[in-house]
């Protein structure tokens, strides 16, 4: 039986401070050392002539492959070489797999498509395993069937899938464009005499390892954008997702039963999460992150169904939000089990967000009414620290968590929140423990205590903030 979160105080923030900031780096530092990190977006900027959308910029001089994509010793294999058509119109679905299967089984390659033509496709499945590292580098444009009738014979909530694929770099430059304006149209969310009907992921990464994504645009997809599912040690850089704000669930980048994950120097802005977290996943790393607008960045939903949901150990650090119906949100249905901990938002700015702090506990995406339970998900160790901007709801800070269940070791430091007129915001507070250090606006509502994982040796303290112990 798990002990409660004031419990696992102790254990849990040793496992953080340990497992997170040092096997995490030990993963991390080895590989971002070749992953160039921090470069800026230096191929948008020319529009397309097919239906108005971005094309990737202009190339670097003698880097015929791309300029991220390291070419030596490696074969090229270029769908055009293989019949795609690049005009559009023509499906070149074919061309893409017969060149797949060429690079996957061949020595170490680049799958390349290349800048200048626009790739109409339906679903793909690009499976492993290959023979070598690959790499997919996309410097043009894909584009996805406007018709949602294509899918209907097909079986497939994807559009361009990943699979069972290590070693793998997609990069270039290019455009993968989702075309779900009609599949927008067609939600119950957005006309309800629909019936409410899943819609594909443009880009779904599914049990792959060491993978690097970066370098490209993610537009308008037909509902999620990038998931990332099973994957373990994933770098996801120098992106560009965007989605109109009434496009429903459209998700930025979706992270479900993945390790090691880190999502950084970014521009997110769709309908819905720009990150989302879920179930079974652990050492998340969310970084230079602009999202809006959208529901922002969300842990969760977990414990749908009654089912039973674990997310630890996951920093979103220097992250700035604007006009996002949240901000920081953990979201776990009533009648779910499991825990959620470990978390730590830190160097976050805000600007016209509603709920800017929440913790729900009583989520319920559903238009039925959702029943009444006692069991939920455990939130605990969740830290606040140097969070500012402004609301444009009263409660700035809302912790609605279970009476059963409540929310144990809730941490707000330096925070710093105020309504867009510029009046005092609120806060809302059920069932949640927690403490507070430094100012605080709007002032805590639960009572502060000492918590138990501050009254050791003072190892934590010092991973942690030196000046913490001081300041108790």
């Amino acid at each position: 039986m798990r002990r409660t979160g004031r419990e696992m105080g102790t254990i849990r923030v040793l496992q953080m401070a340990i497992s997170f900031f040092l096997i995490a780096a030990q993963y991390f530092t080895q590989m971002c050392s070749s992953w160039e990190i921090g470069q800026a977006f230096e191929s948008l900027g020319r529009r397309s002539s097919h239906r108005g959308i971005y094309r990737s910029g202009p190339k670097e001089p003698g880097m015929e492959v791309g300029s991220d994509i390291f070419t030596a010793n490696r074969l090229v294999v270029n769908v055009d070489e293989f019949g795609a058509a690049g005009d559009g119109y023509t499906d070149d679905t074919q061309a893409f797999i017969t060149a797949w299967n060429e690079a996957c089984s061949s020595g170490p390659s680049i799958l390349l498509v290349p800048r200048g033509n626009d790739y109409l496709v339906k679903p793909l499945n690009f499976s492993g395993p290959c023979q070598y590292p690959l790499t997919v580098q996309i410097s043009g444009t894909i584009i996805a069937p406007e018709d949602p009738s294509v899918w209907a014979d097909l079986k497939s909530n994807h559009w361009l899938l990943f699979h069972g694929i290590d070693d793998l770099t997609i990069g270039g430059g290019g455009l993968i464009y989702g075309s779900g304006e009609k599949w927008w149209a067609a939600s119950c969310k957005i006309n309800k005499t629909n019936p409410c009907r899943s819609a594909p992921t443009a880009v779904t990464f599914d049990s792959n390892n060491y993978l690097v994504v970066r370098n490209l645009i993610v537009k308008n997809s037909q509902q999620i954008h990038i998931t990332f599912k099973n994957c373990v040690v994933v770098e996801a850089s120098n992106l560009e997702v965007t989605a109109p704000e009434h496009s429903p669930n459209t998700d930025g980048i979706h992270i479900s039963a993945s390790t090691y994950v880190v999502v950084t120097n970014s521009i997110i802005g769709t309908g819905d999460d720009c990150v989302s977290i879920v179930s079974d996943s652990f050492d998340i790393v969310i970084r230079n992150v602009n999202c809006g607008p959208g529901h922002g960045i969300s842990i969760g939903s977990l414990g749908k169904g009654n089912s039973e949901a674990h997310v630890a150990d996951v920093l979103v650090d220097r992250v700035f939000l604007h006009d996002t119906t949240n901000g920081l949100r953990i979201k776990t249905w009533q009648g779910g089990s499991g825990y959620c901990q470990g978390i730590r938002y830190q160097n976050v700015h805000m600007e016209n967000v509603s709920y800017p702090i929440i913790i729900d506990q009583y989520y319920c995406d559903s238009p039925k009414t959702c029943e009444n339970q006692t069991s939920a998900v455990e939130v605990s160790e969740v830290w606040y620290d140097s969070i500012s901007g402004t609301s444009a709801t009263e409660e700035a800070i809302r912790f609605a968590c279970s009476d059963s269940v409540p929310c144990e070791n809730i941490l707000l430091k330096d925070i710093d929140l105020s309504l867009n007129s510029g009046d005092s915001a609120a806060s809302f507070c059920e069932s949640v423990t927690g403490f507070s250090i430094g100012s605080v606006t709007p002032p805590p509502c639960f009572e502060d205590y000492a918590p138990q994982f501050y009254q050791g040796e003072g190892i934590i303290e010092q991973l942690v903030n030196p000046s913490l112990k001081e300041e108790f």
